[in-house]
Order: C-alpha cells, then sequence, then structure tokens
C-alpha cells in the first residue's frame, strides 16, 4: 500500500495511466515509451498492467503510424471503482482499522470501529461517483 492512499502501487499506476490517455486528445493513441515516460511508470510494469486494462475493455491499442494505446470508452464512463477492484481484488474497501488479524464486525466492533466504517464508506463513494475524466480535468466539473 502507498503512504498517500489505502490503494496499492499497481492501482495508482493504472489509475495515472488512465487519466494520461484521457488527456490526449480525441482520437489519439499513445506509444508505451512515451507513456511510461510521461506517468513515471517502469516500462515492464506499465505493459503488464496495459495488458489488464486491454482485457478488461477500458484500454484499446491502436496499430501502425499513430498508434499506440488509447481508452476504449469515454473517461467520463470509466469509475474509479472499476480500476480499483480490477488490481485491489473484489473486496477493495479497506478492513479493521486495527489490521487484518483483528475480527471486526457491527456485532463485534472494535473500538474505532464506527468511525472507521463513516470514513470506509465516503470513501466507497468516492470511488463509486468519480470518474476518470474527472482527475484528468480537476479544473472542471462532471456537471458541466
Amino acid at each position: 500500500m502507498s503512504k498517500s492512499t489505502f490503494l496499492s502501487v499497481t492501482t495508482e499506476h493504472a489509475l495515472r495511466a488512465l487519466v494520461c490517455m484521457a488527456e490526449l486528445p480525441e482520437g489519439q493513441a499513445i506509444v508505451g515509451s512515451r507513456l511510461a515516460e510521461r506517468t513515471s511508470i517502469p516500462g515492464n510494469y506499465l505493459s503488464k498492467m496495459l495488458v489488464v486494462l486491454r482485457n478488461v475493455g477500458l484500454v484499446r491499442t491502436a496499430r501502425g503510424q499513430g498508434g499506440g494505446y488509447q481508452l476504449a470508452k469515454p473517461a467520463d464512463q470509466i469509475a474509479l471503482i472499476e480500476v480499483v477492484k480490477l488490481f485491489e481484488g473484489i473486496d477493495c474497501e479497506p478492513q479493521c482499522l486495527l489490521g487484518e488479524d483483528h475480527d471486526c464486525c457491527d456485532e463485534f466492533a472494535c473500538g474505532a470501529h464506527e468511525r472507521w466504517k463513516h470514513v470506509v464508506q465516503v470513501y466507497t463513494q468516492f470511488l463509486r461517483t468519480t470518474v476518470i475524466a474527472d482527475l484528468s480535468n480537476p479544473q472542471g466539473s462532471k456537471d458541466g
């Protein structure tokens, strides 16, 4: 897990790569080496991630002159939760604040459970309602 978020480095890299592609002019693709350079992601690592993203239909490859990688669907239709679930697994919500070995639930709650539960709900809502386009255009808004 990275220091800045609840997300793994792989997920952060995938989000950065998708945001970079979202910032390209309509219909333009970016070659892998340039994408790696612009996102500061090691090339071999990036290419493995792009295969995963392509296999689930988030990225497509274009061959020939002007070829490379591009989003397979509009950036405003790619929710962060799709990417997070892909790389973090189906259970991508942060677990008990006291750690994996601590058995915590509503019935057997730790001292932080109620407050932490609220943080997790806000975090999950953020992932569900935020799309790649929101990250590629931070001054803009979803509403126009």
